[in-house]
């Protein structure tokens, strides 16, 4: 253990432990509902000893969670944040009771005084939400002296909170620091006061942390939704009691249009900069509660362009992506697009993977692991160095795009979308030009990507490179990673690829002139799985010779599917 992290420990020990429970009675003034989205299956797996947790499996029937030992620390900080009781709970019956009662008065004997890796803000709202929205049920039956224990916990966690949300860094972990804390000032008693000032904290957070357009600074689909939870959970809970602060009616009035923009034909959201589709169920629970049916129709949505025609949806990243504290799960993806027909994702990014190690996530944040160009060896950003965050480490994007334009215009036949950045300027003095183009009735997705050395300074950052090539060439290529359910063959004489999807549709892709394409293994990764999927990319290569080059090619709906259920988007 270093001593920068003895240090913190001994610093947030000292935090807790100044952080007494106050004297007088102990109960609870108002009984929230549960509110988590939790599956009855993966609460059943835990019961049984089997720990699914940040896409690692710890199996350990009749064993205590606070006795496993951690696989790595995003583990760590799922089973310390609680979030498990949700699924537990939702497991129903009284072993899952009595089973999640002894883990979590046992973390208040063991950790409750300040000890072990679950003291920060951002877990402690997180573990003070999910304990006392299933308190009255964990309370039935209770013994009085672990009652004792499990209020003292509670109020321990939301005098930490009432004094330190505030280190919480922004966005997504200060809403969960600040939710908890709102929820303890609204069900405790004796916190008179608190859920009035924690209300004014969140309307303060979501004003700083929510833009106009209704996205967060990480551009992180996924950290949108689970914002847009939190805030309905805490409108909901603030109505039951008492006014709502306008703020945050406002704050969700400009998120969820904004997730319905970033939301797929088949339900599921994009994949980018570190978020992936959404747990199942949450999307929809939170656009039906929240009673907005509108959507973000103005063009740009969190900085990607979403395009829907027939059962076809395209979303491409049209932004610069994030940079400094809010990039630290932020993806080089400018550019890169993804493609859902019907209830199948065809075209795809490779997705988050931090759940699966840190060579995991490093690789899954380059611009090769998404669909679009990419000069060999080069992505678009690159990762910095590791900096500290809110008492943990993050590497930030760094050398990042400084000019992402976007085009959209329409016609009576397609809509097309034409985007360009300078990331490879600096190095190579070259721009990515990318046009798209997807007919009316979504069959058909026209593309061109071109690379060109625009003014002169950038033609002579371009003729130095290509000396370093021997003027051999510079080499990029051209990615479309495809879904794992996706079956990709080279067809046509090695012309094209055929895709056939799991609902019976083919598409064709089809380079617009004779081009190196091969198929090539890649990777999906999910971080509900316990390992990376299998998949394939096609992959069309050149070599840059001279001011600009370009790719044209085609994907093409060949073949219908053999069903056409409703697609979950159509429906909520």
């Amino acid at each position: 253990m270093t001593g920068h992290t003895l240090i913190d420990r001994w610093r947030t020990g000292w935090r807790v432990a100044m952080a007494r429970p106050p004297k007088g009675a102990r109960s609870l003034v108002w009984q929230p509902e549960p509110r988590g989205t939790g599956s009855a299956r993966r609460g059943q797996q835990i019961l049984s000893g089997l720990w699914h947790l940040a896409g690692q499996l710890v199996e350990a029937p009749g064993t205590s969670p606070w006795d496993l030992t951690a696989p790595s620390t995003p583990f760590e900080m799922q089973l310390h944040g609680q979030g498990w009781l949700d699924d537990v709970m939702a497991a129903g019956g009284r072993t899952a009771r009595l089973a999640a009662q002894a883990w979590v008065v046992g973390w208040a004997r063991r950790f409750g005084g300040g000890r072990g890796p679950g003291w920060d803000p951002t877990l402690t709202g997180r573990r003070l939400l999910r304990q006392i929205s299933h308190a009255p049920a964990l309370l039935r039956g209770m013994e009085a002296r672990d009652q004792t224990v499990f209020f003292d916990m509670l109020y321990r966690q939301a005098a930490y909170l009432r004094a330190h949300w505030q280190i919480a860094p922004a966005g997504l972990p200060r809403m969960e620091a600040l939710t908890g804390l709102l929820y303890a000032g609204l069900t405790l008693e004796g916190m008179v006061g608190l859920s009035a000032a924690t209300a004014q904290a969140l309307a303060q957070a979501v004003r700083d942390d929510v833009d106009a357009q209704g996205g967060i600074a990480s551009r992180n689909p996924e950290a949108l939704l689970e914002v847009a939870m939190l805030l309905g959970w805490s409108i909901d809970a603030l109505r039951v009691l008492g006014d709502v602060p306008a703020p945050l009616m406002a704050a969700q009035a400009r998120i969820v249009p904004t997730l319905r923009a970033l939301r797929h034909a088949d339900g599921g959201l994009a994949r980018f900069h570190g978020g992936g589709r959404g747990r199942p169920g949450r999307l929809d629970r939170v656009l039906v509660t929240s009673g907005i049916r509108s959507r973000n129709d103005s063009g740009l949505a969190m900085g990607f362009v979403p395009v829907g025609h027939g059962r076809t949806s395209l979303i491409a990243d049209a932004a610069a992506p994030p940079t400094g504290e809010a990039s630290g799960s932020a993806h080089a993806s400018t550019l890169a697009f993804e493609l859902t027909s019907g209830n199948c994702p065809v075209i795809v990014n490779c997705g988050p993977g931090g759940s699966f190690g840190p060579d995991w996530h490093r690789a899954g944040r380059a611009t090769a692991s998404h669909s679009t160009l990419e000069i060999t060896g080069w992505s678009s950003s690159r990762v910095g160095p590791l900096m500290p965050q809110g008492g943990r480490q993050i590497a930030p994007l760094i050398q990042t795009p400084t000019r992402v334009q976007w085009q959209r215009s329409a016609s009576r036949r397609a809509s097309t979308v034409i985007l360009s950045h300078n990331g490879y300027a600096e190095s190579h003095g070259l721009t990515h030009l990318r046009r798209l183009v997807l007919s009316t009735d979504g069959r058909v997705l026209e593309g061109e990507d071109s690379l060109r050395a625009m003014t002169g300074a950038d033609k002579e950052v371009f003729e130095d490179k290509l000396a370093e090539v021997d003027r051999r060439g510079i080499p990029f290529s051209l990615r479309f990673h495809l879904h794992p359910d996706t079956e990709a063959e080279i067809d046509m004489g090695g012309r094209a690829v055929s895709l056939t999807l799991p609902s019976g549709e083919v598409w064709v892709f089809r380079p617009g002139r004779e081009i190196s394409m091969m198929l090539e293994a890649s990777v999906h990764l999910d971080q509900g799985r316990l390992k990376p999927r299998p998949a394939q990319q096609v992959v069309l290569s050149d070599r840059l010779v001279a001011y600009a080059a370009t790719i044209d090619w085609t994907l093409t709906r060949a073949q219908e599917a053999t069903d056409l259920p409703p697609s979950p988007a159509e429906e909520v």
